[in-house]
């Protein structure tokens, strides 16, 4: 049986969090989802004691901080640095896939266009890391 994740989704696009959400509700999983507008705003729910996400999900192209920006300081603290990133994204950017594994992410997911194909990829994308050991920290 797979476990009960808390999921902190890094989204600035309201029709992709919506998406996220109705995939989650669709696919009768009972993972928490917690939402961040930007990596300023991820950061900031990061820093609050009420606990770490198992996982988070990570779009690149954001306001304030971006996902590459947003990377850096994650894998640079002590704290944060074995939370499970996922790049979930519509950039297929060599550039940008490069950058991100070298810095340390467990995952790059291109969001394909048709919802059927998203909804494979989410479920088979929080399948996999539902039965995973996670630290803790």
């Amino acid at each position: 049986m797979n476990k009960k994740m808390k999921v902190l989704l890094i989204e600035d696009d309201a029709i992709e969090v919506m998406k996220l959400n109705r995939t989650i509700t669709s696919l009768k999983l009972n993972h928490h989802i917690i939402e961040a507008n930007n990596g300023e705003e991820a950061l900031n729910i990061l820093q609050e004691k009420k606990g770490l996400p198992d996982i988070i999900l990570l779009d690149l192209n954001m306001p304030k901080i971006n996902g590459i920006e947003f990377l850096g300081v994650l894998k640079n603290d002590v704290r944060l640095k074995y939370i499970p990133t996922i790049v979930l994204t519509t950039s297929n950017n060599q550039k940008d896939l490069l950058e991100c594994y070298k810095i340390g992410i467990a995952g790059y997911v291109l969001k394909p266009l048709k919802y059927e194909e998203y909804m494979s990829k989410i479920e088979k994308l929080l399948a996999y890391w539902s039965v995973n050991e996670l630290i803790k920290v």
